[in-house]
């Protein structure tokens, strides 16, 4: 399986939406935590990089 590359300001899809609607997020901090924002509604959030790379449907640079 290819496990997907960040860099800091891509946009992600997910496979599941955010509450709010939107599915679309942009990373802020790359680690071993990825600190990614919802594009729609603005909300942050600090996730593990294992758990993102499952949740991730397509990487736009």
């Amino acid at each position: 399986m290819v496990r997907p590359q960040f860099a800091v300001g891509d946009r992600l899809q997910l496979k599941k939406k955010h509450p709010c609607g939107g599915d679309i997020f942009r990373t802020l901090r790359i680690g071993s935590d990825i600190r990614i924002v919802c594009d729609t509604c603005g909300r942050d959030m600090t996730l593990p990089r294992e758990k993102l790379e499952k949740m991730t449907k397509k990487v736009n640079p």
